[in-house]
């Protein structure tokens, strides 16, 4: 009941470096001795402009109840932004590393890169939001497809 009490604390809580994060979902569940929070049913993610969707979302936390990373399972959907960077995509699952502001997405993974107007697909897609680099990895079966658009200079 302590780790729940810390938890709605920090998730109510806005910082001086951090912005304001809400989670809602149908139901939620918290697992004090792994120190994890699930969301399950239609959950969703708000922080500022971004947004992400999926079935499920699962909150980490680290021995001093600071927010480690979260994980999105189950059609999972999003639109991230920062500075000049605006991605939006999906994934069967996508985690966010926060102290490294990385998504890594699995399985079925799809980015738009709407500032650069690009896309790319793969089975796992690694994106740093700090440097916006990307990272694909595809198999035989299911390649890695990049696709832009190129203007001809005449």
């Amino acid at each position: 009941m302590k780790f729940l009490k810390i938890l709605l604390l920090l998730l109510s809580t806005q910082t001086l470096f951090a912005e304001k994060v809400e989670i809602t979902s149908t139901s939620m569940e918290a697992e004090e001795e792994k120190k994890e929070v699930h969301f399950i049913g239609d959950a969703k993610v708000h922080k500022g402009k971004d947004w992400l969707h999926a079935e499920r979302v699962i909150v980490y936390f680290g021995e001093n109840n600071d927010t480690e990373m979260y994980e999105a399972i189950g059609a999972v959907t999003f639109e991230f932004k920062k500075e000049d960077k605006h991605f939006k995509g999906s994934a069967d699952r996508v985690k966010y590393h926060i102290v490294k502001s990385q998504y890594e997405l699995i399985g079925n993974a799809v980015i738009d890169d709407l500032a650069n107007k690009s896309h790319v697909d793969g089975d796992k897609i690694k994106l740093d939001m700090t440097t916006g680099n990307v990272k694909v990895v595809g198999d035989k079966k299911k390649p890695v497809k990049f696709i832009f658009e190129m203007e001809d200079k005449e």
